[in-house]
């Protein structure tokens, strides 16, 4: 159980520091095509959503019944729309950069977007860790898909702020910091569940982590890479990443 904690908690703070990926980018080359960021949107999506309803729905109903599953399912998203609703954050392209506003008001955005994601992520480490004590392989591809979409959140952060300050140290700070919480989400996943894990409550787990993870599917990742105005490369990506995903499960159960 130790080893496969601290396997789990390693995932979950891979994918947390994604977001220095997309701060980089940030710092480098300020904005990569719209194109891009959209397909990589919707394979995380497409990642995320077919995990959830294929395997971690699936695994959790096998646990503790359809109807608990279900419950927890839906507990799952639920809680997630209360985060969103009381914490709103723009996910790719804040409204100041994208109209060339002033420098305070560039670094204003950054800033309030590097706490706005950093409040989202904590329920995703959660889902990594989570996903990982089921089935290391699975909580390596559930960390992929989270490590995708970290990449335009932590573009998000740096690009505003390195346009306002003219600073790398400070972009990439403010990114690394916003990732840090989804390790901190694992942890304090790990601490709960070190004390009262049993098979039933990582059924439910499972399944209100599958809920969480479509979530922000429907909610944050689709409406985004539409928004980038690419018209087909977020239904391609989504395909792509549901296609792959399935490949690797099959590939996992034989």
């Amino acid at each position: 159980m130790g080893t496969t904690f601290l396997y789990a908690i390693l995932l979950s703070a891979g994918a947390g520091l994604a977001t220095t990926i997309g701060s980089l980018m940030g710092i480098a080359v300020k904005k990569p095509s719209n194109r891009f960021l959209a397909f990589t949107l919707g394979f995380s999506a497409g990642v995320m959503i077919l995990v959830s309803f294929v395997e971690l729905l699936h695994t959790s109903i096998k646990m503790i019944g359809f109807g608990r599953a279900n419950i927890a399912f839906l507990s799952g998203m639920i809680i997630f729309a209360l985060i969103d609703i009381s914490i709103p954050h723009e996910y790719v392209g804040q409204k100041d950069f994208k109209e060339g506003g002033s420098s305070k008001n560039l670094k204003r955005t950054g800033l309030l977007v590097a706490v706005g994601i950093g409040i989202h992520n904590f329920p995703e480490g959660l889902a990594a860790f989570s996903g990982a004590l089921e089935n290391l392989q699975l909580g390596i591809a559930i960390a992929v898909a989270i490590a995708i979409h970290n990449i335009p959140e932590g573009l998000a952060i740096s690009a505003p702020v390195y346009a306002a300050t003219g600073s790398r140290k400070k972009a990439f700070w403010w990114s690394f910091l916003s990732g840090v919480s989804e390790p901190v989400g694992a942890l304090a996943g790990a601490l709960v569940l070190s004390r009262f894990f049993s098979r039933g409550v990582l059924g439910w787990l499972l399944a209100g982590v599958g809920g969480l993870m479509v979530a922000i599917s429907l909610d944050e990742l689709m409406p985004a890479a539409k928004n980038l105005g690419s018209e087909h490369a977020p239904v391609i990506g989504t395909i792509t990443g549901m296609a792959i995903m399935a490949l690797s499960l099959k590939l996992l159960t034989n």
